[in-house]
């Protein structure tokens, strides 16, 4: 009987896409980033050549496609690198230094170029590949070896994106979704940038085996962390041993903040299912009826925080999109991109059963985490902290530093939390390549600020 168990729940390979499971498509190196449901049916536009996505299923990830004209069809086919393309290029690299080259003689007046677009139509009426159009342009090109070899470079990269697309399939994260929210619709996620990201879970101390309250107005970004972690904790125990613990998505009012984002990541039904939903009426009524009653052992308990350098969200790898897929958002318009109805992710954040509210009332919340740019931060975490246990950690982020200043402001006059201090992420991304080694020309000044503290116990007998 026991022998029969592991075969009745067989564990789908994390390494390997499968059908109805999410990942992120970056053509062109970073041109276009879309999010995707693998199914028999889906498909995906790329310029005016509609390409069906089923040849993906099966690859792992991080295979590299590319785009090809097929006799009845474009298809996307399975594209390997030449291992000897960096020799090639490094042999070249010398034979310019002896040669040095530059592109003052050349004067681009559109007739340069004597392969025609009819001679192009007509190479691919013959079953011409991509890259035999891109040789061809280059062998018929009058100023190419007038070029420098960046210049060359450029050329047969800008050719290649035009006649031979090439898709890269990466696994969504947290990082790839919320660089490419950042990167197309930062206001969706409350301009919250990855390195903030990243702060934000240290800081709160989110661990697995934690009951974390969070308040996400960034779509489910911030909620998503905490699965990131119990994901990670389960890999470790190799599924032996399930790790407990929930987070709680409270929102104002009667309407729940969407958090649509889970759906991109590829859950199970049980790690979904640890999301719940509280309205934050029901969590301070709760609170104001019984209070969190705390033993007087407890009143100089303190919280070990632990680094989580296992959790750190900068050294993952991938990214992400946003287009209408059974609710999902999807960075390519809709028209772009169609998915079959069958496949759909599994739900999460449903209602806070009665059970979960009382022991959240018992025990309280492990640690905090706001990420609330629409909201005043000082209401959000006046109403929010006393939720918290004992010495637990918390951390605010919003775009702005007055909202934070003030926040801290008052509660150092409440007494409210001690080891109180305020962040600011710094990331600069570098182009690193021969001879042409500088910071990105187009980087984000900033990346928001962080308010983190402790929870610190009050006396309320005491005058």
């Amino acid at each position: 009987m026991s022998e029969s168990k592991p075969e009745s729940a067989p564990v789908l390979n994390p390494r390997v896409t499968w059908e109805g499971c999410s990942v992120l498509l970056d053509i062109n190196d970073g041109d276009r980033l879309v999010f995707a449901r693998l199914s028999a049916g889906s498909t995906l536009k790329i310029g005016n050549k509609t390409c069906s996505l089923q040849p993906l299923i099966g690859c792992p990830f991080g295979s590299l496609f590319q785009v090809e004209s097929g006799k009845e069809k474009p298809y996307l086919s399975r594209f390997v690198p030449p291992t000897e393309e960096n020799n090639v290029q490094d042999e070249g690299g010398c034979q310019l230094q002896e040669v040095p080259r530059d592109n003052r003689a050349i004067i681009d007046n559109n007739q340069a170029q004597s392969l025609t677009g009819e001679d192009i139509d007509a190479m691919r009426s013959q079953g011409a590949t991509g890259n035999e159009i891109v040789e061809a342009l280059i062998a018929n090109s009058a100023t190419f070896e007038k070029k420098t070899q960046f210049s060359q470079e450029k050329y047969r990269l800008k050719k290649q994106k035009k006649y031979a697309p090439r898709v890269l399939l990466r696994r969504p994260f947290s990082r790839s979704i919320c660089e490419a929210y950042f990167k197309k619709y930062p206001v969706r996620i409350g301009f919250l940038r990855v390195d903030a990201l990243s702060l934000l879970l240290s800081m709160a101390n989110v661990t697995a085996n934690s009951d974390v309250l969070v308040v996400d107005m960034v779509g489910g970004l911030v909620t998503v962390l905490w699965l990131n972690v119990w994901e990670c904790d389960i890999v470790v125990k190799y599924c032996g041993i399930l790790g407990t613990g929930s987070v709680c998505s409270t929102y104002l009012g009667e309407t729940p903040y969407p958090i649509e984002i889970i759906r991109m990541f590829n859950f199970n039904n049980e790690i979904c299912k640890r999301i719940l939903r509280c309205s934050l009426d029901d969590l301070c009524s709760v609170q104001n009826e019984t209070g969190i009653q705390v033993s007087q052992h407890e009143d100089v308990c303190t919280m070990e925080i632990h680094s989580n350098e296992k959790t750190s969200l900068l050294v993952s790898t991938e990214e992400v999109p946003l287009s209408s897929i059974n609710g999902v958002t999807d960075l390519v318009p809709e028209n772009e991109l169609t998915s079959s109805k069958t496949c759909k992710a599994p739900k999460a954040g449903e209602k806070a059963p009665k059970e979960a509210i009382q022991s959240w009332k018992k025990n309280g919340f492990s640690s905090l985490i706001i990420a609330a740019p629409e909201q005043d931060a000082w209401s959000l975490v006046k109403d929010l902290l006393p939720l918290l246990t004992y010495s637990a950690p918390f951390a605010i982020y919003h775009q702005y530093l007055q909202p934070l200043a003030t926040s801290m402001h008052n509660l150092q006059l409440e007494k409210m939390a001690i080891g109180l201090q305020i962040s600011e992420p710094w990331l600069r991304e570098y182009q690193v390549l021969p001879s042409r080694t500088h910071p990105c020309m187009q980087m984000s000044g900033i990346g928001g600020y962080i308010l983190s503290g402790t929870r610190l116990y009050t006396d309320t007998s005491q005058p």
